[in-house]
Parts: structure tokens; C-alpha cells; sequence
């Protein structure tokens, strides 16, 4: 079978570097790679000059319309059985299009998706964001860790859809602020069904210091309340957490301030030490696990005020 890799990319030229030469070494070599540059003023196009005769490779510049849309660009220009989407700041480890197709041999499935990890080159605050991400103490907890089968919602940083899905579905119907989530469920809304590929990994970057996670993460929390507007249903008790996290966080500073009480106070340092604990024993290094905990205050702060703030704003995406 045949896999169209698609992957669109602003202003990013060393991580498609890093990225083309990950699938140069791909053991399983049926697979055609499209660029999307979505209207980068620091384009990528002499970084695809270097790989094109090691890969079946084909760039493409447009305008600016966001990672949605420049996927769907890709989509239609594609070749492939199967439509895979990376994001640019992945690195895919070279087993990773053996494993899929292992496994669609075995299961009948039309979309996928796999988890996400940190590689050992990677800088300490890229793996301390990476435990942050995936842990099972923040909303890494939900993301899933095992198979699924059905309800598995990929996301756009490592996921694959069939043709007929893509051609069914007419792919992403918003660009930015959760499309990946919202094409995942309209997808399993119109009968397809996904899985949860554990084989199917990808060595996820993220973002390389703490203030841009912070940004990232805030509008993380703004995406699951535009998504809502599309499906109410989606916004979940679980998907309040973070914002009672934050709100009781404040209140325990101000009572431990006033003198009141420092229990609820306890209850965060307590979790902090969790977090710790939990990082070091995975990591094995002081520093990630101090890092870690640090994101993970970040992550659930940033996620809340994203969160409370697409809460009362007017929509960017309306259905």
C-alpha cells in the first residue's frame, strides 16, 4: 500500500530538515512526502532540495491559511491509500510505517493515530514538556496511552486517514483552534473508525522554552471550547479541570496568605512532590523532573485561562 505523507509547514526550515532526514530512513519505503509551505517568508525550499533525490518528495508553496486548510491543499494533491499527517516539529523513528501497516493488515480501521515521545537528544525542557504532555497526573491523562478502538480521537501531530474517509468527510472544516479534534469526530460520526496505534509513535519537539508553551497550552484551552460550539457535547466535566485547578490554586495562596489555612496550600505542594516523584522515577534526572513539575503548573494554568477566556469572547470559528 501506498502512504501520502503531508506536511504542512510555516516559517520552520531546520525542523522539515530534521523531519526528511527521519523518514530517509523509513524501513518501509511505499510513501510519497508533500510539502506544504503555507506561505512561509523563511520557506523550506532549499532544505527539500537536499533530500529530493532520497525521497519521492514534491513542494508546494500558497498563501497563508493555516495548518487545516494547507492539509486539505496536500490531501487532494496526494497519491496515496492512505493520508498521513505529520506535524514539522516530529521526528519519526524508522520503524514507524512497518508498524502501521502491520497493523492495518490485521484490523480494519479508517483513521489512526499514535502517541508522542521525547527522544533522548532532545534539551531537558523539551523533555520535561514531553512528561508534562503525557503524564497521567495532568491532561496528558486523557490524551490515552492504550489502544482504542472506535472513540480514539487522533490528533493532527501523528495521525493517518484513508482515502475514502478523507473524500467522505471533504477533510478539515476549520483551520486553526482544534480542527484536528473536530475532524476526528465528525469523521467518527459519519461511521469511520479509528485506532490507537501504540507502535505508531513519533518523537513530538514541542515547543523549546516555557513561555511559548504557555502560549501554546492557552490556546489549547480556547480550541476544546471553540470545538464545543460544534459539538456541546464535547466540552466534558474533565475538560473543566484545569480551571478548577487554577481557582483553587489562587485560593489557597490568598488563604495562606491571610493566615486562614494552609491545608488546601498543602494539597498543591503535596501534588507538586507527585509530580516530581513521578517525573524523576520516568526520567531518571533531577532536572526534567524539577522541569516537569514546573510545566505542569504552566500547562494547566495556561490551559484554564485559555479555557475561561474563549468562554466569554466571541467565536473565531463558528459551525
Amino acid at each position: 500500500m501506498l502512504y501520502s505523507v503531508i506536511i504542512p509547514v510555516f516559517n520552520r526550515p531546520q525542523e522539515v530538515r530534521e523531519l526528511l532526514q527521519s523518514l530517509t530512513q523509513q524501513s518501509y519505503k511505499q510513501f510519497e512526502v508533500l510539502i506544504i509551505e503555507d506561505g512561509s517568508t523563511k520557506t523550506c525550499e532549499d532544505v527539500v532540495g537536499e533530500y529530493i533525490n532520497q525521497l519521492d518528495l514534491h513542494y508546494y508553496f500558497k498563501e497563508n491559511s493555516g495548518q487545516g486548510f494547507s492539509r486539505n491543499f496536500g490531501f487532494k494533491l496526494a497519491k496515496g491509500d492512505y493520508l498521513v499527517v505529520f506535524d514539522s516539529d516530529c521526528l519519526v523513528p524508522e520503524h514507524y510505517f512497518q508498524a502501521v501497516t502491520n497493523f492495518l493488515q490485521k484490523n480494519k480501521i479508517d483513521f489512526w493515530g499514535g502517541p508522542d515521545k521525547a527522544h533522548p537528544e532532545f534539551s531537558d525542557i523539551q523533555k520535561a514538556i514531553n512528561f508534562s504532555m503525557t503524564s497521567v497526573l495532568t491532561t496528558g491523562g486523557i490524551r490515552g496511552r492504550e489502544k482504542h478502538m472506535g472513540t480514539y480521537h487522533p490528533r493532527s501531530f501523528n495521525m493517518g486517514i484513508s482515502r475514502e474517509a478523507f473524500e467522505s468527510s471533504g477533510g478539515y472544516k476549520i483551520t486553526r483552534m482544534g480542527e484536528d479534534i473536530e475532524f476526528s469526530i465528525r469523521l467518527g460520526k459519519l461511521g469511520f473508525t479509528s485506532a490507537f496505534i501504540k507502535e505508531a509513535y513519533v518523537f513530538h519537539k514541542r515547543r523549546t522554552s516555557l513561555s511559548e508553551f504557555f502560549k501554546q497550552l492557552r490556546f489549547f484551552g480556547r480550541a476544546r471550547i471553540n470545538i464545543g460550539r460544534f459539538y456541546p457535547d464535547e466540552v466534558k466535566p474533565v475538560h473543566w479541570l484545569p480551571l478548577a485547578f487554577l481557582t483553587g490554586l489562587l485560593i489557597s495562596i490568598l488563604l495562606l496568605l491571610m493566615g486562614i489555612s494552609w491545608l488546601p496550600a498543602g494539597v498543591y505542594m503535596v501534588y507538586a512532590f507527585s509530580l516530581f516523584l513521578s517525573g524523576l522515577l520516568r526520567e531518571k534526572n533531577i532536572k526534567v523532573a524539577f522541569l516537569g513539575t514546573l510545566a505542569a503548573y504552566i500547562q494547566l494554568t495556561a490551559y484554564a485561562l485559555g479555557f475561561l477566556s474563549e468562554s466569554i469572547s466571541r467565536p473565531e470559528n463558528k459551525p
